[in-house]
């Protein structure tokens, strides 16, 4: 009968450690609620976080690592952590590979006619282009990797492959859609030029009913010679696909891509000190940098501003956090996660303590909940918090994921959290020309701020300990 004692000591230690944090959570429901609403009505009615986003979007624009604009966005983000009331501010060295778009241009000649007509395109971030001179070729279509698969190398040898799969709206949420439909961006390229293609174009990984061109990061495998790689908005993938039906089409790709080796950059960092555990950090941010199209609104302004509110609110309201906040501008996110890969190595290297890390890098539309990437004592701590932020209309703490920048940290051991703000418009506009200071809500983006600023402080206040640590 040892298996049944085993479980029932098993089940008596869950619901003891439950009790214990339910216990715990109790008088900070009562306790802290009036503090949230303090912070709610301070960023609804003070909150400078949308002004914020103005400036950096229409004074800075947008911001690829390693241009004269993302170093512009360094000085940015620098001065409001510093108007914000942080402590401290300081910036941390990072080395950035710089790429370079160029001019670009993508034509279609249909069957017998004379005259290609010209398509919007944007090229995936990290391709090589063709030196400015144009790579004609006839055009393949698959609406599969399975599909390109069952080619022979013979067939796709010297053709542009043409990779036709639709963003999956059947998907309600849509960051698992991206997970679909995103290695055709990530892998069709490498896949292509493993058999010999001349190039390639993808549908954009768009869930938009337009003829919008997304970018995005890619990266040529070391087996393959690179081969450019595009990408067209659905309105055009539409045309294509029936012109395709229809006959022959001959693609005509000219670009001038290509990288620039690297260049000196930075993470912002500002923080309010601990006022009883100064070693203990909660860590909340955003990646400065974005794509070179639009002004990198939602994409991650958004989450800049956001982080940057948490540390005003606090100042604003007097509050001194018993553990150290700290706000976080991340720099290379988009092409290389350069800036997250060397805060961790840098945190690893101090022996800092980080009890948790918050990223908000999903856009600044209404939050819908809290994702929760930890061991389970951690996430039903944070969950038992559940009823403080249902007034706020922020219900989903069933997610289980982080952030890009954080993932390195998160490997290192440390609890990891990301915002959820509601998912249904963030693919249409996500690295696109259209992901512009217009297209963000202001109470949006600051329920977002007050979401993390919540968070923040109750995990400062309170602590996260793990399951083998007692409460």
């Amino acid at each position: 009968m040892l298996l049944p004692a085993l479980y029932y000591f098993y089940l008596m230690k869950r619901i003891l450690s439950c009790l214990l944090i339910s216990l715990s959570a109790a008088p900070v429901v009562a306790n802290d609620s009036l503090t949230l609403k303090k912070m709610s009505d301070e960023i609804m009615l003070r909150g400078t976080c949308y002004d914020n986003l103005r400036v950096l979007c229409k004074q800075v624009g947008h911001r690829l690592s390693g241009t004269p604009a993302a170093a512009k966005a360094v000085e940015w983000g620098q001065k409001a952590l510093t108007v914000a009331g942080a402590d401290k501010v300081w910036l941390q060295a990072v080395d950035v590979p710089h790429w370079i778009r160029g001019k670009e241009t993508l034509k279609f000649q249909f069957g017998k006619d004379k005259t290609p007509i010209e398509v919007p395109v944007l090229s995936i971030g990290n391709s090589i282009g063709t030196d400015g001179k144009i790579l004609s070729s006839p055009l393949i279509m698959v609406n599969s990797i399975d599909e390109f698969n069952a080619l022979p190398a013979e067939k796709v040898k010297g053709k542009i492959i043409f990779f036709n799969y639709r963003f999956r709206q059947d998907i309600i949420n849509t960051f698992e859609g991206y997970g679909d439909c995103g290695k055709y961006r990530w892998t069709a390229p490498n896949m292509a030029a493993a058999k010999g293609a001349a190039g390639t174009i993808i549908r954009s990984v768009s869930t938009g009913l337009d003829d919008a061109p997304h970018t995005g990061s890619m990266r040529y495998a070391d087996t393959v010679k690179p081969i450019p790689a595009m990408a067209i908005g659905n309105t055009s993938a539409d045309m294509l696909e029936e012109k395709i039906k229809q006959g022959t089409v001959t693609a005509y790709m000219q670009s001038e891509c290509r990288m620039a080796g690297t260049v000196r950059s930075y993470n912002v960092i500002g923080e309010i000190t601990g006022s009883e555990y100064p070693e203990h950090i909660v860590l909340v941010g955003g990646h400065l940098d974005s794509w070179d199209v639009g002004e990198g609104a939602h994409d991650d302004g958004a989450g800049c501003v956001q982080s940057i509110e948490v540390i005003r609110t606090m100042k604003a309201l007097g509050i001194r956090p018993k553990r150290t906040v700290r706000a976080v501008l991340f720099m290379n996110e988009e092409n290389g996660l350069k800036g997250g890969l060397a805060y961790a190595d840098s945190a690893k290297a101090k022996n800092e303590k980080h009890i948790l890390a918050i990223e908000t890098d999903a856009g600044g539309f209404s939050p819908r909940g809290i994702a929760l990437d930890m061991g389970e004592y951690e996430r039903e701590q944070i969950t038992s918090y559940r009823n403080l932020f249902l007034p706020y209309g922020v219900y989903d703490f069933a997610q289980q994921h982080g952030g890009a920048d954080i993932s390195p940290l998160h490997k290192q051991g440390v609890p990891a959290a990301g915002l959820v703000p509601d998912p249904q418009r963030y693919f249409d506009l996500h690295h696109t020309a259209n992901d512009v200071f217009e297209a963000v809500n202001h109470r949006e983006l600051k329920l977002g701020a007050f979401t993390l600023t919540a968070l923040v402080y109750l995990v400062s206040e309170h602590g996260l300990k793990s399951a083998n640590v007692q409460p």
